[in-house]
């Protein structure tokens, strides 16, 4: 089993959602909550940007003990030494520097030549090794780059110093199996690649993050950044509560991480509500109604035996039993169910009677609630069935 490291930047890129901003002293208590979480590397902001972000880099530095502590920056030396200023009270401090490998962003953003962005990438990592040996690389737009390109930045910056390599679909734009086989490319083509690891860190435009970072690790990446319920710029980063679920469940990777899962929907919702951002209910692992069934189908199915509908026991990541919701979709079985949970023992007859009863609420409402129950099992047998 190889394990894979979780970089969280729900700090960093999580909170580049608008209306998202975070004071330091929220800041660094999530900071504690995500090393108590066990993710690897927290990424606790970009030093340079603000007065407040290089206090609260600073800040979480200094508590954080067991989790590698990471600043951003650009490929700027005034940046770098500024992040490195930020982190010096980290037991393990991390700078994460980078520049844009794409043409798109090699011409229209930087008016630039290939060979000057290789020479700058080169640059800001020999830069940061001035102040820490953990120098982690970003190609931003590497999902955009050529392959051959992205391959010799690769190569030259890890010969530079750079212990992880992050190569982002900034955009979001890779199909999976493109992101996979940009990755193969690397591990295939970078003669000095066991030197470091390269890290996935993937936009959500598509729908596609969680499934773009999936195939990183297969194709040879040891590292996803991610983000708790899936926060950051634009659609949002990679969810780390889906990464590693996906782990966890499909064991035959051969991967694991040193998440304790039984965390993850507690930490959601601290995050939901310091950073004032809903979870919708439909998002996997940690959505209200990621352990709801409300189909007659598969309520049946799943009181019969559990597994037949759900994949994840809600006691691994966290959350409340899961949920039988009674609306005009729901049959018989979970009826009756629900009678038991409120202690009323119906015979099969009784629960055909009911159930006709039932039908006629339940066209009139989008969910029928216990009150509703109550009210009909009074009606129908007021007494001698509780």
């Amino acid at each position: 089993m190889q394990k894979i490291q979780i970089f969280d930047t729900t700090l960093r890129d999580g909170e580049q959602v608008p209306g998202c901003k975070l004071n330091t002293e929220e800041k660094v208590a999530l900071a504690l909550r995500l090393e108590s979480l066990g993710v690897d590397v927290i990424e606790a902001g970009f030093p340079i940007s603000s007065p407040g972000d290089y206090f609260s880099v600073q800040e979480i530095a200094r508590v954080v003990r067991n989790a590698t502590v990471c600043g951003l920056t650009r490929a700027v030396r005034q940046d770098i030494e500024v992040a490195a200023e930020a982190l010096r009270g980290a037991a393990r401090p991390r700078i994460h520097t980078g520049i844009g490998t794409s043409d798109l962003h090699i011409k229209a953003k930087f008016n630039s030549t290939q060979a000057e962005i290789l020479q700058r990438a080169i640059q800001c990592v020999r830069w940061a090794r001035e102040f820490t040996d953990d120098v982690e690389f970003y190609a931003e737009d590497a999902g955009r780059t050529d392959n051959e390109y992205l391959a010799r930045v690769v190569e030259a910056v890890i010969k530079a110093g750079a212990t992880v390599v992050n190569i982002p679909d900034t955009t979001g734009y890779c199909l999976p199996h493109q992101y996979g086989e940009k990755i193969a490319y690397l591990m295939n083509n970078v003669p000095n690649i066991d030197k470091a690891i390269l890290s996935c860190h993937c936009h959500n435009d598509l729908g596609l993050a969680t499934a773009n970072a999936i195939a990183g690790i297969i194709a040879g990446a040891r590292q996803i950044e991610c983000t708790i319920n899936g926060l950051g710029e634009r659609a949002g980063n990679t969810s780390l509560e889906e990464v590693v679920m996906i782990i966890r469940q499909h064991k035959d990777m051969g991967f694991y991480t040193d998440v304790e899962a039984t965390m993850l929907n507690q930490i959601s919702r601290e995050v939901s509500d310091t950073m004032r951002m809903p979870v919708q209910p439909n998002k996997a692992i940690v959505g209200s109604n990621a352990f709801a069934h409300s189909s007659g189908i598969h309520q049946d199915g799943f009181l019969k035996l559990a597994q037949t509908y759900e994949i994840i026991a809600p006691e691994e990541v966290g959350a409340d039993s899961s949920k039988i919701v009674l609306t005009a979709r729901s049959g018989r079985s979970a009826l009756a169910y629900r009678f038991r949970k409120l202690g009323y023992e119906f015979t099969r007859n009784d629960v055909d009677v009911l159930y006709d009863k039932f039908l006629r609420v339940a066209d009139l409402k989008k969910e029928v609630q216990d009150e509703d129950l109550l009210q009909l099992a009074k009606l129908y047998a007021p007494a001698e069935h509780a």
